[in-house]
């Protein structure tokens, strides 16, 4: 399924930057383009948000540990 749905959201999507750019493209040339262009698109999309999540992860690990030593120095005394 998730191939299926690459052709038709290539399809269209080249079909859109072809007009955007206003580039002449024959019909699998363009279909081709918004392929790959797809494929490159998730893959740097899912990179970021790969990235994000060690971002947040590390954000949220340094949040705890504020908090554990704000108590700790609090109520420990």
């Amino acid at each position: 399924m998730p191939l299926v749905a690459l052709l038709i959201v290539g399809v269209a999507v080249g079909f859109l930057a072809s007009r955007i750019l206003k580039v002449n493209m024959d019909t699998p040339s363009t279909i081709a383009l918004g392929v790959l262009g797809a494929l490159i698109g998730s893959l740097v999309l899912r990179g970021l948000v790969m990235l994000a999540g060690i971002g947040a992860g590390f954000v949220g690990a340094l949040l705890g540990a504020l908090v554990l030593i704000w108590a700790w120095k609090t109520y420990a005394k």
